[in-house]
């Protein structure tokens, strides 16, 4: 737990396996829920409070930069979890996808209500392409198509979201990267970002090392940075490098309204 001073330089309350839905992650143990983590959030600022006052800590999580990522599981670990979901029998695809945006936007307008004032909100990577996919959905070892036709319908609602909000606040509070896009990029060809594969995680097992976990009775490749996955699911740190780049300086393609350095130029101003 975050004491003394170390409150004063940032917190994370992010939990593995949890989606925008409360019912995304059922099957894991002791999952923290988003609503939870934003009463954490709540809590933290008290506890700030407690130590430097109310105005001070205002100004400190006004001024905070916040990095949110939720979405993939609602689809993963709810939708396509099992063949007839609970989920995909109440809503066909593209209705269930505005579901998920309608209960986004309500998290993250909690999120500005509790004072953050500067959200970076990354879309879904390309969900049908990951090793774990290939290996379970792929056809002839090409994508998943309806998980890819997931992304496709979700992320683009999501930007529009974000800038309906923005207008609503009336000043650009939410950035929307676009992960999938960046992703995409080194998926399509991943020589020219110095990979050798796209496609076999460097941890795991079965096809494409996308069976399971990553454990020590895994296979393991000799070099991780010529992976563009780390394991069935998740990017290598190299390819995670390279998103954090675009997020840095990536154009209006990759970040809107704006990218992080012009984020932080503009705030460095203030």
């Amino acid at each position: 737990m975050l004491k003394g001073d170390t409150l004063l330089d940032g917190a994370n309350f992010a939990s593995a396996g949890i989606g925008i839905l409360n019912d995304t992650g059922a099957q894991f143990l002791n999952i923290i829920r988003m609503y939870r983590q934003l009463d954490y959030f709540e809590e933290y600022q008290q506890r700030v409070a407690d130590q430097i006052g109310p105005a001070r800590t205002r100004k400190l999580v006004n001024q905070a930069l916040v990095l949110i990522t939720v979405g993939g599981n609602d689809f993963v670990n709810n939708y396509y979890l099992v063949p007839y979901s609970a989920r995909s029998r109440q809503y066909p695809l593209p209705e269930y996808v505005k579901y998920l945006i309608v209960e986004y936007r309500k998290l993250l307008q909690r999120l500005y209500d509790l004072g953050a004032r500067r959200v970076i909100v990354t879309g879904t990577g390309p969900m049908g392409c990951v090793p774990a996919e290939l290996a379970m959905r792929g056809t002839n070892g090409g994508c998943s198509a309806e998980l890819q036709r997931a992304a496709s319908l979700y992320n683009p609602q999501l930007q529009h979201m974000l800038q309906g909000l923005n207008k609503k606040l009336g000043k650009d509070v939410f950035i929307a990267a676009n992960t999938a896009l960046m992703h995409n990029d080194f998926i399509s060809n991943p020589e020219a970002f110095g990979f050798t594969t796209s496609r076999i995680a460097c941890c795991g097992q079965g096809p494409y090392n996308g069976i399971g976990l990553c454990t020590p009775l895994s296979n393991l490749c000799p070099n991780r940075n010529l992976h563009v996955f780390w394991d069935p699911f998740h990017p290598s740190e190299k390819a995670n490098r390279l998103i954090v780049e675009q997020i840095m300086s990536g154009s209006k393609r990759y970040m809107k309204p704006m990218n992080l350095s012009t984020v932080l130029a503009m705030d460095a101003r203030k």
